[in-house]
């Protein structure tokens, strides 16, 4: 180490320019002009040509695999009842309404089971029965989110679901 060049502490964010060197001590003063005693062995002297002629290497970055069932559309569950059986004058309104729940529960089993994270569940506007038995049964279950697709709770027809 010579008086003149230029010396970074180690164990410190402190530097500066070498003013003197008395045996293992080494004298020096930072950009701030106040001067500073260390032990060579604490020192390391600065020397910008060392990283004359490396060559930066860029790598490219990995791409991130993510799994092509996530990227489908969601699922669409329809659960008016003329879509669910072939004659629907055939049954009762409790019985059409038990019939959608049974359906909606099984859905609801078939996207967790198969890792399904989007289902779509279109109830209809109508006078609101079959939408709060949606909502309810929704309540009920853990580990999922939905949401309606309107602004307003009673003017959409379809609620979106989310898994965990």
């Amino acid at each position: 180490m010579k008086i003149g060049e230029h010396v970074s502490v180690l164990d410190d964010d402190l530097g500066g320019t070498i003013t003197s060197v008395h045996g293992e001590t080494v004298v020096f003063r930072d950009t701030y002009g106040f001067t500073h005693q260390y032990p060579k062995s604490k020192l390391v002297v600065q020397n910008a040509s060392i990283y004359d002629g490396l060559q930066v290497q860029v790598k490219n970055e990995a791409r991130k695999i993510s799994s092509k069932k996530h990227n489908k559309k969601p699922l669409i569950l329809d659960l008016h009842f003329e879509n669910l059986v072939k004659d629907a004058s055939r049954y009762s309104s409790f019985e059409r309404l038990f019939m959608q729940k049974e359906k909606l529960t099984e859905t609801l089993d078939f996207c967790r089971k198969n890792h399904l994270k989007n289902l779509e569940i279109i109830h209809g506007i109508g006078d609101g029965v079959l939408q709060q038995m949606v909502h309810d049964v929704l309540s009920g279950q853990s580990g999922l989110e939905f949401y309606n697709n309107a602004i307003l709770h009673h003017q959409s027809g379809s609620v979106t679901v989310k898994f965990d």
